[in-house]
């Protein structure tokens, strides 16, 4: 038996400086999201900042495939809910679209202007939103913060509305924070402002699944720890409590590799969301 104390929380929590050339990104996703949207978006195939909301950030890019959508996949972005947008995502909806489906990609407003909780309805909307636009069964995805926010989606204290909820075929929680508690011990929480309540209401792990859930919580193997403990986590509290539930660690990926899956429609991440 093996007893492992943390007590750097922030380093068990830090991506970018405990990986070898860490600093390459978020820079490395600027370039191909850009050159992906702007093809789409000349071949009409791209409809940008759609508003879902009266803020500044609720805002949503919808991509379409060549024929008509089999369905929606929705992917929510990560950066510890204070950083980035959607513009740094839009090529990792080349594996859905080559396989039929359209992608929504909504940009949220960030911590500290709202809490996690805001956050939580906004991505809401912004799936409502989306899902008013394109017909047929509902994919989840997201990555990192995004994984939270998915699953989020799925529990059963969820803001969506019945109609969408009935849509959901199956959510993928990338690299996803599940448990918010110990992110109370991170300097980062000056910003998000978490307390207990706000733990207790927002994390997935810490709630019941909505009836008929399917989740895969999907990590790379060269991750920390804690997003390794966190992608079990959920998988094996939800699998108790009544979903249909798996925990996928992908071999020779870090956090910022994790979702180069999404650009492959042959890549097993991309198969895992759009199975029926």
């Amino acid at each position: 038996m093996f007893e492992r104390l943390i007590t750097d929380w922030d380093d068990a929590y830090a991506n970018g400086p405990n990986i070898p050339g860490g600093d390459r990104w978020p820079e490395a996703w600027v370039e191909p999201a850009r050159s992906f949207r702007e093809s789409l978006l000349a071949a009409g195939r791209a409809k940008l900042d759609l508003a879902y909301g009266d803020r500044p950030r609720n805002r949503l890019d919808l991509f379409h495939p060549p024929e008509k959508p089999q369905g929606l996949v929705v992917f929510i972005h990560g950066g510890y809910w204070l950083r980035f947008d959607k513009s740094y995502w839009s090529h990792l909806a080349a594996g859905a679209l080559e396989s039929g489906y359209a992608v929504a990609m909504p940009s949220y407003t960030l911590c500290p202007e709202v809490r996690i909780g805001g956050i939580v309805r906004e991505v809401s909307a912004a799936i409502e939103a989306a899902a008013a636009m394109v017909e047929g069964p509902l994919m989840l995805t997201g990555h990192s913060a995004g994984g939270h926010l998915v699953g989020r989606m799925v529990s059963a204290t969820t803001p969506l509305a019945s109609p969408v909820r009935e849509r959901i075929r199956r959510v993928v929680s990338i690299s996803g924070v599940h448990d918010l508690r110990p992110l109370m011990r991170t300097t980062m929480n000056a910003e998000l402002l978490i307390d207990e309540a706000e733990a207790g209401a927002e994390s997935p792990a810490l709630l019941r699944p909505m009836e008929g859930a399917r989740v895969t919580c999907w990590v790379g193997g060269n991750e920390r720890a804690e997003f390794l403990r966190q992608n079990e986590l959920l998988a094996n509290v939800w699998t108790g409590l009544g979903a249909i539930t798996s925990a996928v660690v992908e071999p020779d990926r870090h956090h910022f590799t994790v979702i180069d899956g999404l650009t492959d429609p042959r890549h097993p991440l991309i198969r895992c969301l759009l199975a029926e």
